[in-house]
This record gives C-alpha cells, sequence and structure tokens, in this order.
C-alpha cells in the first residue's frame, strides 16, 4: 500500500467511526428534541394539524439517521473492494463473510421500531383535540406515509451493500 492510499485508508475508517457514531448522537439527541415538541403540542395545540410539525421533525431525525447509515455501508464497500487484497481477509472482508449467522443477535442500524412507536405516539396529541373525520384522514395519511417510508427505507438499506458492492467492482474493473 502506497502512503497515499494507506492516508485514504485511515481517514475512510476514521469516517465510518465518526459516522457511526454521529448517528446514536443524531437518534438520541432528535428524539429527545420531538420528544419536548410532542409535550409542547399536546399542552398547547388547539389542532390536530399541529402534530404535523413534530412528525416533520421525526421525519428530518430519520432521514439524517438513513443517510449517515447508507454512507458508512458505501465506504466500507469502498474500502472493500479498492482496499483490500483480493484472497487476504481484513475487516471489510471478515465483515461481510459474517453476515447475520442464524440465531445470533441483530441490531437495527436504522432504529425502525423507535421511529415507528414514535410515529405512533405523535397521534396522540390529535386525538386529544378531538379531530373530524377529514382532519383525522390527512394527520393519519401523514403518519401512514412516515411508516411507509421506515419500511421502504429498511427494505432499501438491506439491498445497498450488494449493490454498492457490485457498482464498485465493476468500477475497478473499468479503472484497471
Amino acid at each position: 500500500m502506497t502512503e497515499r492510499e494507506q492516508l485514504e485508508y485511515s481517514a475512510l475508517r476514521a469516517t465510518i467511526r465518526e459516522r457511526g457514531t454521529a448517528r446514536f448522537y443524531v437518534f438520541a439527541g432528535g428524539f429527545a428534541a420531538w420528544s419536548a415538541l410532542v409535550v409542547a403540542t399536546a399542552a398547547l395545540a388547539f389542532s390536530p394539524l399541529a402534530t404535523l410539525l413534530p412528525l416533520l421533525v421525526l421525519a428530518a431525525i430519520f432521514e439524517a439517521v438513513f443517510a449517515l447509515h447508507i454512507g458508512v455501508e458505501r465506504i466500507g464497500r469502498y474500502l472493500h473492494v479498492f482496499h483490500e487484497e483480493t484472497g487476504v481477509t481484513k475487516w471489510e472482508h471478515a465483515a461481510m463473510a459474517f453476515g447475520r449467522p442464524k440465531g445470533a443477535a441483530t441490531t437495527d442500524a436504522l432504529f425502525s421500531i423507535p421511529f415507528f412507536l414514535a410515529a405512533v405516539v405523535n397521534v396522540a396529541p390529535a386525538l386529544i383535540v378531538e379531530p373530524t373525520g377529514p382532519e383525522l384522514i390527512f394527520i393519519g395519511g401523514a403518519h401512514a406515509l412516515f411508516i411507509l417510508r421506515l419500511l421502504v427505507a429498511r427494505e432499501t438499506a438491506r439491498r445497498q451493500r450488494a449493490i454498492d458492492q457490485a457498482r464498485f467492482e465493476e468500477l475497478r474493473t473499468q479503472r484497471d
């Protein structure tokens, strides 16, 4: 590995570490802010439409977490293809080969369940002010769209690793 390649590798591993840590901070800090907003909405709202502001904040937090996760995965695949030697098992190769063994503990890098539960809780202030039918449909629809986004993003993230891997291998073949 040349000095330039070593510097790039080190910088990208540091980026993975920093973005991975940032994802947890964005989630925890964002949830704290969202929670305060939901409590304020429940205490002060006179309209069910007020629940859209905390939902928007919740969606923004999720999108930040999602972007951080996809970026980390993409950098990992780049390192896998461009910095690890074929036939030599290093971190990225080992992580890809390890996969998810049956029965092993798994984590949800996107925090899908907490976001889903937050979306359900977010509707509560709208129900306190006794919404009309159209308001309930509109508010429920907005929350349903957010939940759909969670499901689509989760499925996209599941497939993204293989897609990125294939694309970087294609780029490497074109380069060589």
